[in-house]
């Protein structure tokens, strides 16, 4: 099959990795597809993303055209050479026009676009996803969500790959370490960690900025606000608006991120380093809700590294939610936590008893060796879809 392939897989640091949509090309190549990537540098595109945003609007409404217009051009171009079969993205609603997709359609080219942040963020992609044939979607409580949008959607969970997901020989450096960004409850959960004795090592974007240097040069900031403001002919109110909310902000991130030492705060690592913190790790921690949404309103989401980290071989703790008993036996293949409580303990038990730790670690491993590989994703999708008679499925 024949797959013209379009997505940012350009690495940006200032965020995170693309290599897990690195490793969504690579596993429809390792399948056996002839896979075309559109050429194209998308790092802007996918820099201005919220069409809430006035500014990033303004840049959307003038890029999105241009970048159409490179990919039909493109696709076309390939496909009169020889047939293309599918149109495969991940896309936002900032990256192509609707009329683009149904151009592609039109040249009788099969379209199915991957998405995992509906979760929370099904708006970035509301205009686009009821117009391809196929939506892979990894959060089954929003499958009813896309089809209110009038979509087709495709339960399609998340997996990792097995050529880059791999255990490293190292000795375990850390006892508990967090890879990923730093936002929501996770800084609190840390910081909840630190006072029941357990430093936690963290590694991702924004963790470095909870630094007391950082705190300080933030508060430095919030003082140079006050100083402009207050030589401006400006209303009272409005001066008095802005200082006490540059204090209340400085207070906020001071009470927040503190008694959090500087040394367990790391920065974004590399794809690589990210892989051999697992094996660095006696126990890698996992959070499951998304978004900075708490209370009432926690979205509790099955992620990425759910799966990468067992197929890495390290061993897992993650927050509990039903929908992971489909993919492990909970206790024998990866472990779970329903409160900070019980984090604690688990914490403390698995870090006494080396040879359980170990022995789960290794049976989540071998699950997801076994059934949770991008390529055993796509075969079922592709199947659901409906592309049963090519051999090299």
């Amino acid at each position: 099959m024949r797959i013209f392939y379009a997505s940012d897989r350009s690495p940006n640091s200032a965020i995170h990795s693309n290599i897990w949509r690195n490793n969504l090309f690579n596993s429809l190549v390792e399948m056996g597809h002839e896979v075309i990537e559109f050429d194209y540098d998308l790092a802007a595109t996918f820099s201005n993303l919220d069409k809430s945003d006035a500014i990033q609007m303004k840049f959307i409404k003038k890029n999105r055209p241009v970048v159409s217009e490179a990919i039909l051009k493109q696709i076309s171009h390939h496909h009169r050479k020889d047939r293309i079969d599918l149109f495969f993205s991940y896309f936002y609603d900032a990256c192509i026009t609707k009329e683009t997709i149904e151009e592609i359609k039109h040249l009788r080219i099969k379209t199915v676009n991957w998405y995992c942040n509906a979760s929370y963020q099904l708006d970035l992609v509301s205009e686009i996803s009821p117009i391809y044939d196929w939506c892979l979607v990894p959060e089954k409580f929003r499958l009813d969500d896309y089809r209110a949008l009038g979509a087709n959607p495709i339960y399609c969970q998340e997996a990792a790959s097995e050529n880059f997901y791999k255990p490293y020989d190292l000795p375990k450096e850390y006892d508990v370490s967090f890879v990923g960004q730093c936002y929501g409850e996770r800084p609190n959960l840390i910081k909840y960690l630190f006072s029941q004795g357990i430093p936690t090592f963290v590694f991702g974007y924004g963790w470095k900025n909870l630094d007391s240097r950082f705190i300080t040069k933030t508060n430095r900031y919030f003082k140079k606000i006050l100083r402009e403001f207050s030589v401006l002919s400006l209303p009272k109110d409005l001066i008095r608006f802005v200082k006490n909310y540059t204090f209340s902000k400085s207070n906020l991130i001071q009470e927040k991120f503190k008694n959090i030492p500087a040394q367990y705060l790391g920065g974004v690592l590399s794809d690589t380093d990210v892989v051999k913190t697992f094996s660095k790790s006696k126990i890698n921690l996992g959070f499951s809700s998304v978004g900075d949404l708490q209370g009432d309103q926690r979205i509790l989401q099955i992620r990425l590294r759910d799966f990468e980290v067992p197929m890495s071989g390290g061993f897992y703790l993650v927050e509990y939610m039903q929908e992971l008993e489909e993919f492990f036996k909970i206790g024998s293949e990866i472990e779970c936590y329903k409160n900070r409580e019980e984090l604690v303990d688990k914490i403390n038990f698995y870090l006494k008893n080396d040879s359980l730790r170990n022995r789960i670690a290794s049976k989540g491993r071998e699950r997801c060796l076994r059934d949770h590989t991008w390529k055993q994703r796509f075969q079922l999708a592709f199947k659901t879809m409906g592309f049963l008679n090519n051999p090299k499925l």
